[in-house]
């Protein structure tokens, strides 16, 4: 206890003398007024139309900006990448004109039966999730930017384009490959290795295309994968980095909230939001409680999070690195906002100290990690503190905003566009800007402002709640997509019995502009009444409750599943019996009821083109 208290205290020593200056500023600064939020919601929309505009001018239909040399570059397929990762966007700012153009464009012109090898992962967040978001809006009177000459164009390059990536999945843990050839799928020598975030998160864009198409097979493949890596997950509940697709095997266990497993954890949560598929959920309560209790883990603040041995827990890399800056947001769907707002404070911290973000800050030495001193317009941060004042209104998050647009717009603004950040010590620019900065950084940022000006848009005025994917993309809770089969009445609705009550904090803006859409988040008096097994009430800082969830049958109840000892691995040849999952980490074997009874019956028995219109 002595040695962690000198820790402590030395820490805090280090951290004050090094943000003193950060804090004053901070202290002084002046609230944001709903007028300066206008401003700023309008400065933002500038920054969509200079990067926007000049991809469309110097690199369109190249997949992406180089925004110093003003010229193009194919970095994903070679299919106008930055367009169709900018289409809900432009639905978003109401630029009818445009929107209809671009989808027009893509209609006509795009296709995917091209001799490419892409990230299975990349393609699903950014292609086709856009081309699923933008098909949603232009079908769609309720949105307000229905296209009349709209046909369907882009649901049918949408599940072109899943049916190209299905040979990805053809593996004995139904986990995919990382990357397939668009014509001729997975090549002989591709790598059997791939990140947990890569095979976990593909459910929201194949689920939603399978309703659309009703088709199940993509939604089936997709959380095929999901069970392929939770089955394989440790006795802490946790999973790994990097795993082998065929054998199962860890090949990278440290286990984390950041790089290469963060949206693992976040599509988890919002697959269960968006189809209220409780299995999902039970995931989710599993896997947020192991990270809570083991990666939450600084002895000082208990604001950030480190990198642990999946089966031991042991620290590994006391490293903050860029993609963690999601958690909070996530936690804000979660209902667990005290934590996320320390989380965040810390976050912000860093990116006070440099104007940016870097990819690695070293925890033990507080300093930029070697190696990983850029910052490539990541949005992680930016989210979080969009989602942290839609569910608190505190006015310190449209300051942390504007200080973040400050950064962006005199630090990484260049000729033709934004530039990445390749030393954050420096603010030395380079010459790329990646298509997710018009999908989800400008986005959110945007978001933030719209909110506290008066919201006017789609997501708070329009006619469905929407999920965001981890690309940013609007996914519409429709009738067709979110099949709500639980207890609570309608979506979005929570428990009776239970006395809720509305967070609030002292803000400059007005309270009547601030009930669109329900966006305020509520909180729940009293613990969440989850009915599992989970241990997530027990080692999970909870205030608050996901919306949706009210209790009910357990997990093994609904879902007919039943654990049982193993002490050799089980083989299951028939494709009805493919359920069957092994866990490895457990010892377990994980069974549907429908195939315990089969067995049990059976035993009783034994005897791109280049063209480029106008847009």
């Amino acid at each position: 206890m002595e040695v962690i208290l000198k820790h402590c205290i030395i820490r805090l020593f280090i951290f004050f003398f090094t943000f003193t200056d950060t804090f004053i500023l901070t202290t002084l600064a002046e609230g944001v007024t709903p007028e300066e939020a206008t401003e700023l919601r309008d400065e933002v929309r500038g920054m969509f139309y200079h990067a926007f505009d000049g991809y469309m001018e110097h690199a369109f239909p190249l997949d992406e900006l180089r925004p110093l040399s003003c010229e193009g570059e194919d970095t994903l397929g070679g299919y106008a990448l930055t367009l169709i990762d900018s289409l809900d966007t432009l639905a978003l700012l109401g630029n009818r004109e445009r929107f209809a153009a671009s989808v027009e464009w893509i209609g006509k012109h795009l296709r995917f039966d091209i001799n490419k090898t892409v990230s299975l992962f990349e393609t699903t967040i950014r292609i086709l999730g856009g081309l699923l978001s933008a098909h949603l809006i232009a079908s769609d009177y309720a949105t307000g930017m229905r296209v009349p000459s709209y046909n369907g164009e882009l649901l049918h390059l949408s599940e072109d384009l899943a049916r190209r990536l299905l040979p990805a999945f053809d593996t004995p843990t139904g986990i995919p490959y990382g990357s397939v050839n668009l014509l001729h799928g997975v090549d002989e020598n591709e790598s059997k290795i791939t990140s947990t975030a890569g095979g976990g998160t593909l459910t929201l864009e194949f689920g939603v295309l399978s309703r659309l198409t009703n088709d199940p097979v993509f939604e089936e493949v997709t959380k095929n994968a999901v069970r392929g890596i939770w089955a394989r997950r440790s006795k802490l509940n946790l999973v790994g980095a990097h795993i082998n697709v065929f054998t199962g095997e860890w090949t990278q266990k440290d286990a984390g909230i950041g790089t290469s497993i963060d949206s693992f954890y976040e599509y988890l949560l919002k697959a269960y939001l968006l189809f209220g598929d409780e299995e999902y959920l039970f995931i989710f309560q599993e896997a947020y409680g192991a990270a809570m209790n083991y990666l939450f883990n600084d002895p000082c603040t208990s604001d950030r999070y480190v990198e642990v041995n999946m089966n031991s827990a042991a620290i590994v890399w006391p490293l903050f690195n860029s993609l963690q800056a999601f958690w909070p947001g996530l936690q804000v769907l979660a209902g667990d906002i005290e934590p996320a707002m320390r989380t965040h404070t810390a976050f912000f911290s860093v990116w006070q100290r440099y104007g940016f973000t870097p990819e690695g800050f070293n925890l033990a030495t507080s300093s930029v990690q070697h190696g990983q001193k850029s910052y490539p317009l990541r949005p992680e941060l930016i989210e979080s503190t969009y989602w942290l004042y839609k569910a608190t209104r505190d006015p310190r998050y449209l300051d942390a905003g504007r200080d973040m647009l400050a950064s962006l717009q005199y630090g990484a603004r260049c000729t033709c566009g934004y530039c990445h950040i390749s030393d954050v010590e420096c603010h030395k620019q380079e010459d790329h800007m990646e298509s997710f900065f018009l999908a989800e950084t400008v986005k959110y940022l945007w978001l933030l402002f719209d909110l506290a000006a008066g919201p006017d848009n789609l997501i708070e005025n329009g006619p469905y709640k929407y999920i965001f994917s981890t690309e940013g993309h609007l996914l519409p809770a429709t009738p067709q997509i979110s099949l709500v089969r639980e207890h609570c009445s309608y979506y979005g609705a929570y428990c009776e019995g239970l006395e809720v009550r509305p967070e609030s904090h002292a803000s400059a803006i007005p309270s009547d502009r601030q009930d669109a859409n329900d966006s305020r988040l509520y909180r729940i008096e009293g613990r969440p009444r989850f009915q599992s097994a989970s241990t997530f009430l027990d080692s999970a800082s909870v205030s608050g409750l996901i919306k949706g969830v009210c209790p009910g049958l357990t997990h093994a109840q609904r879902f007919g599943i039943s654990y049982q000892a193993l002490t050799n691995r089980i083989h299951v040849d028939k494709p009805d019996q493919r359920e069957a999952a092994i866990n490895q980490g457990h010892s377990l074997l994980v069974i549907s009821s429908s195939f315990a009874e089969h067995k049990s019956s059976s035993d009783n028995n034994d005897g791109n083109g280049d063209s480029s219109e106008e847009i």
